[in-house]
């Protein structure tokens, strides 16, 4: 018997409805993500910059229909940024209007220590939803080991202790998924608690049915002389190597200029490259002549 997923799809179903959102899957990664819906586990989805683990969460969201919530982490995030802190100018205001009326004491305390003074923020958010939504927790690596251990309880437990209210425990499990560029070793901890997937830059095949799923319009010939050029580019020294997005943009450069074969115009060819190549030492890397090089290698 095929296990089905918390939407009732088999994986490859779900790898199907991924693809009616112009997201192209594989199978390690359609698996991953079936798994993580039907155990109910967070997914820690890994792999270089432009791969496309971020867009995993938004077309997600969208094949479950419901809400997105995203974390993007970065260093020196805590708690306060992503997990909940108190509304304090309501508070004081609060404080100020019980004093007026002459109030004072516990009950106080107690008013202005409730939920309705409370800023959620997106982990808290995630597990006060009726319906589950898909957290997207962006760019683990950027943040400290601190911060993991604040992801802990969650991750295990789908459950936040705030000191002034009790746990609040989840009223649908949110489905969460990580992502992380490789900058930094997460810890053992964080990943045991994960089920994990490495993406890596897409093969020709499956570059190429990414690109005529975002660019039907495309001729055939160009997609693939495209897709053959941008695999033959990440194997230069390059400080970033471009990635899926980039080679879209490409593909709508390339058109914007009316370039409908690379062989055609070597100058609009290297004015296109703007769209994949971003830093000015990767641009000096690869002059007329390289690009010209490259499209032969390409055809």
């Amino acid at each position: 018997m095929l296990l089905t997923c918390g939407t009732g799809m088999t994986w490859t179903a779900l790898q199907l409805a991924l693809a009616e959102q112009n997201y192209v899957a594989t199978d390690d990664l359609a698996v991953g993500l079936h798994l993580a819906l039907s155990l109910e586990r967070p997914l820690l989805v890994e792999g270089a910059a432009g791969v496309g683990k971020t867009e995993l969460a938004q077309v997600l969201a969208a094949v479950q229909k419901t809400s997105l919530l995203r974390l993007q982490c970065y260093e020196g995030i805590d708690s306060t940024q992503a997990i909940y802190e108190w509304n304090y100018q309501r508070q004081l205001l609060a404080i100020r209007a019980a004093s007026e009326a002459g109030e004072s004491g516990r009950v106080v305390e107690e008013r202005i220590f409730s939920r309705d003074y409370l800023l959620e923020r997106p982990l808290l958010q995630a597990i006060t939803q009726d319906t589950s939504p898909v957290l997207l927790i962006d760019e683990i690596d950027r943040a400290d080991e601190e911060f993991e251990a604040f992801l802990l309880e969650i991750l295990a437990q789908y459950q936040i202790t705030i000191p002034e209210l009790g746990t609040i425990a989840a009223k649908s499990i949110p489905v969460v998924i990580l992502t992380s560029n490789g900058t930094r070793d997460l810890s053992d901890a964080l990943r045991r608690r994960c089920l994990y997937v490495y993406v890596d830059y897409p093969d020709r095949a499956t570059e190429l049915a990414i690109l005529r799923a975002n660019c039907p319009d495309i001729e055939f010939n160009l997609s693939d002389q495209i897709v053959r050029f941008v695999q033959n580019l990440r194997k230069e020294e390059l400080e970033k190597v471009p990635g899926i997005a980039e080679t879209l943009d490409f593909a709508a450069a390339l058109i914007g200029l009316g370039v409908a074969d690379l062989t055609d115009d070597p100058v609009a060819l290297h004015q296109s490259m703007l769209a994949l190549l971003k830093t000015q030492l990767d641009r000096s890397q690869i002059p007329p002549e390289v690009a010209v090089r490259l499209v032969g290698n390409a055809a």
